[in-house]
């Protein structure tokens, strides 16, 4: 008596299954052929921060470099974890082009952003954001961090909401130093 194993055939997959592997494989030959081309990274925002130095920075007036924008507070554990990182990339980048700019949450009190500001010795710009102005003009951020890399001619490239992987940013950030 011979037995033959059971046949798997694409009718036996459930509906879901199938509509799936049918829309990867039109994404598949969308991209293989060069039918698909994804949305391009919308413009950075036309804003001036106000550093908690007095400062303006106008966001416009840093294109062609790099720019980091995150937005942090002094009671959020991962924003104040993330400093070192901040730190580091600023000191490994900055001769390079790159700028950063970490702007606070309206919700934080100006006096600890000015404190957290000289314990952490932090060298970049910090910008305070009391009426969520830039909140807005980013999208509404709402939490914290939230970081945006902007390439050099203007285009928010990568936004990354949460903590993020030093070596990942060091991997975005490398085709736009100079």
């Amino acid at each position: 008596m011979q037995t033959s194993a059971p046949k798997s055939t694409l009718a036996q997959l459930p509906v879901w299954l199938k509509r799936l592997l049918l829309g990867a494989l039109v994404l598949t030959l969308g991209v293989a052929l060069g039918l698909w081309h994804p949305e391009p990274p919308p413009p950075a925002p036309k804003v001036v921060f106000t550093g908690i130095d007095g400062k303006s920075t106008d966001l416009q007036a840093l294109r062609g470099k790099p720019v980091l924008v995150t937005f942090w507070a002094t009671d959020c554990h991962s924003c104040v974890e993330e400093i070192p990182d901040l730190i580091a990339l600023y000191e490994a980048y900055h001769a390079r082009g790159l700028e950063i700019i970490a702007v606070n949450m309206y919700h934080d009190l100006p006096s600890h952003v000015v404190e957290m500001t000289r314990m952490k010795q932090i060298p970049y710009t910090v910008a305070l954001d009391v009426q969520a102005q830039h909140a807005l003009a980013f999208g509404r951020i709402l939490a914290t961090p939230t970081t945006f890399v902007i390439s050099p001619d203007g285009l928010m490239v990568k936004q990354i909401i949460g903590k993020f992987n030093p070596e990942q940013m060091r991997g975005l950030l490398a085709p736009y130093l100079s």
